[in-house]
């Protein structure tokens, strides 16, 4: 595929940047803080190239960023082109909005939730496993800008009892987000019963100039909208779904009260 090519360029690249600065795997490893192992697996594809590699060996072989904006298109472009257009409409929100029935919305996912939950697939390999990780992290970039979107969330209650390490971090995590004060974070308890929610995911994204863009899974379509009716229904199953969850204040209680219960007894 052609993404893959993007891929093997960048490897190609790094261990040709490498060579011409006279640096064996083991030094450039020792420098960056990876093992020899590791950086031979990164430049043979057997371990995928994500965005803090790149970084390090930006600074270490002196290449004025290259391969970070190398990593970025070749991340970009293997994603569907569905999907890349509400990366785009992400990428330029002054707000969001998302739902998720059963998940963490993937801007708040930790790196081990998030490659657990792409593991589901149980056909994936793991050099894609990688990337997709990498590629939901590096999203999350537009939370730490200068001028970061209002961020408004509804979590299910039930999506963050499952008591393991994973979602013990997680919930930790979340905690910190909801403290930002770009960020409303709503949980939806799990004793509030039926509600349009339920009936799938949801994402909206609001530009400057107030146009919607949604994001529909089982809502409607599977699929990226942004007609007028299309949004219009979506709009109003927000609203469904912001009805059901509590306000800041008591999900916040709520979220402390599962934080603890998580912790070791």
């Amino acid at each position: 595929m052609e993404h893959e090519d993007d891929f093997a360029f960048i490897r190609d690249q790094l261990r040709r940047q490498r060579a011409l600065r006279g640096m064996p795997q083991d030094e450039f490893g020792k420098r960056a803080n990876y093992s020899a192992s590791t950086v031979s697996a990164a430049e043979t594809g057997t371990r995928a190239i994500d965005m803090p590699y790149a970084k390090r060996a930006d600074e270490i072989l002196e290449t004025g960023g290259l391969f970070v904006r190398l990593l970025k298109k070749a991340q970009r472009f293997s994603e569907p082109s569905w999907w890349e257009r509400w990366l785009d409409a992400e990428r330029a929100a002054k707000q969001l909005r998302n739902y998720h029935p059963s998940l963490i919305p993937g801007l708040f996912q930790t790196e081990n939730y998030a490659r657990a939950v792409l593991r589901l697939e149980l056909t994936r390999p793991e050099v894609e496993l990688e990337k997709l990780v990498a590629s939901r992290l590096e999203r999350q970039e537009i939370l730490t800008r200068d001028q970061p979107p209002l961020l408004i969330a509804v979590i299910e209650e039930s999506a963050l009892r499952v008591r393991d390490a994973i979602m013990a971090e997680q919930v930790r995590h979340l905690l910190r987000m909801a403290e930002l004060p770009y960020v409303q974070l709503h949980l939806i308890p799990a004793d509030a019963g039926l509600h349009v929610g339920l009936n799938g995911h949801l994402s909206l994204a609001r530009s400057a100039d107030g146009c919607w863009v949604g994001s529909m899974e089982n809502q409607i379509v599977d699929s990226i909208v942004d007609d007028e009716e299309s949004i219009a229904t979506l709009l109003t199953r927000w609203e469904g779904v912001r009805g059901a969850a509590l306000p800041e204040n008591l999900s916040r209680v709520l979220l402390k009260k599962i934080e603890s219960q998580h912790r070791p007894q």
